[in-house]
């Protein structure tokens, strides 16, 4: 797909201009409105994919709960192996567009390496993640920032003293939930390992505070994220901080989405190698 378009697409997403906007400009790149809403409907397709791990695998065990946070009771998508050995606890937070299918199957992919996993929904105070990924997009403009990163930082805590767990913990993300990776990597100084997939980066300021290792990937071609990473390297070799940064060739903003127009096999294939054998060495030695 042309750069340009799947650069506008991006922008969009990221609420830079609104949906009547976004159509025009695509129409102008595509050269008019039926091949714009050809290609949009192609970009939009959040859902529809076969899912990797199938809600119903027999292995595991899954269903939604609710832990206490800042905002009171939080839900969350649950996804563990059958049986009742310890594991370690791994907390995988969304895109922008919520908790949707396509991340509660990322949960069964991570639970499935012998973790003990929950996918919170950082739009609980305002009754969950609708169906409209649109929706759930402007929806989460309406919460309030920092009692948003404290529900997940309290995610870390219910993981931690959870009796099913051995107590470590780790936390991955995507696009708006690489940023909050990052953000609970600041203010949960008790988390053991943190995942930010494509995720703006911390303030330098708040990196000293960050006590957990660090795997970190971008992806080529994402440029206003990956203008931030020469200071935020900087910040985390100051601190003294174990990390680890990965860009990967050919790839865009949300790469490991195989939902998405933007998905690369090879990028989201290795970084997934990655971060699987890093959540192994960090939560399970």
């Amino acid at each position: 797909m042309n750069q340009k378009v799947i650069d506008l697409h991006n922008d969009y997403r990221k609420g830079f201009f609104n949906r009547r906007e976004f159509l025009k400009k695509l129409s102008t790149l595509t050269g008019g409105a039926i091949a714009a809403l050809f290609i949009i409907d192609r970009l939009d397709n959040d859902n529809a994919y076969s899912q990797i791990v199938q809600k119903n695998d027999p292995r595991l065990h899954t269903e939604y709960l609710h832990y206490p946070g800042e905002t009171g009771d939080v839900r969350a998508y649950h996804a563990r192996l059958k049986g009742e050995e310890k594991l370690p606890g791994v907390i995988v937070i969304h895109e922008n567009r919520g908790l949707n299918p396509h991340i509660e199957d990322v949960a069964r992919r991570i639970a499935l390496e012998g973790f003990y996993t929950i996918a919170p929904d950082a739009l609980s105070p305002l009754g969950g993640t609708p169906e409209d990924s649109n929706e759930a997009r402007t929806k989460l403009r309406e919460l309030d920032r920092d009692d948003t990163e404290k529900d997940f930082v309290a995610a870390v805590k219910y993981l931690k003293t959870n009796p099913m767990t051995t107590g470590k913990v780790g936390v991955t993300g995507f696009c708006w939930g690489g940023r909050m990776t990052n953000q609970v990597a600041v203010n949960a100084p008790e988390l053991d390992a943190a995942v930010p997939y494509y995720g703006s980066q911390p303030a330098v300021v708040d990196v000293p505070k960050i006590k957990a290792a660090m795997l970190i990937h971008y992806g080529e071609h994402d440029e206003r994220i990956n203008r931030g990473i020469p200071d935020f390297e900087a910040a985390l070799k100051e601190a003294s901080i174990e990390y680890s940064i990965h860009i990967y060739k050919g790839a865009h903003h949300a790469f490991n989405n195989d939902t998405s127009s933007r998905y690369h096999k090879e990028a989201a294939e290795l970084a997934w190698e990655r971060t699987v054998t890093f959540f192994k060495e960090k939560l399970k030695t």
